[in-house]
């Protein structure tokens, strides 16, 4: 039995850190936005709205990150506010699949939980996720504030999104990582404006 070796150009070790820099220099130029977010957040949940967050795979993860920091806490104690990460209705998502199609994962939840008003935000490394732009099309058809941070732009997530970051880099890793901090800002802000 032969074993093939692929070998992808991806970055390790220091050279992992070195590619960082790059992608972390442009986000310092995105944190007037992303205050920006967060403040717009906090005046939307302190006036009884919520917050709808989606993503696959290790986006659905920072999706669910991002809610549990604002129903939790992200830095000091303070109210709980509504966040809910759609990637993690299982059952919805499961029911909805099988009886809609993938394409409608999150839009169909969208409908039902959004309200004029809520912000979605919309996590996606590529930007071209069919389910994540249906669901930001939906949510800008229910009057949602939409936001988005993929990777590299422009891409059809972006271009159906009211604003959006995008993290330029070919590495899913790197959007990932980066897509936390942008998180983390929009959080700090967030709480911030909550005071």
């Amino acid at each position: 039995m032969s074993t093939t070796r692929f070998v992808r150009e991806l970055p390790a070790g220091r050279t992992h850190l070195d590619q960082l820099a790059r992608p972390l220099a442009a986000l310092y130029d995105e944190t007037d936005r992303l205050d920006r977010w967060g403040r717009e957040l906090a005046r939307v949940l302190a006036g009884g709205g919520r917050l709808l967050a989606i993503g696959n795979g290790g986006s659905a993860c920072q999706a669910q990150h991002l809610t549990a920091e604002i129903v939790g806490r992200y830095r000091d104690d303070r109210p709980p506010f509504a966040a809910l990460a759609l990637c993690a209705e299982t059952s919805a998502l499961t029911a909805i699949g099988n009886d809609y199609g993938i394409e409608e994962l999150f839009a169909r939840q969208v409908r039902g939980h959004g309200r004029e008003g809520d912000v979605l935000l919309a996590l996606s490394t590529s930007g071209r996720s069919p389910n994540i732009v249906s669901a930001v099309e939906a949510g800008n058809d229910a009057g949602l504030v939409t936001w988005a941070l993929t990777g590299r732009g422009p891409n059809p997530t972006v271009d159906v999104a009211d604003d959006a970051v995008c993290i330029e880099t070919p590495h899913t890793a790197t959007v990932q990582e980066l897509h936390l901090v942008a998180i983390h800002l929009i959080c700090a802000a967030f709480d911030m404006e909550i005071g």
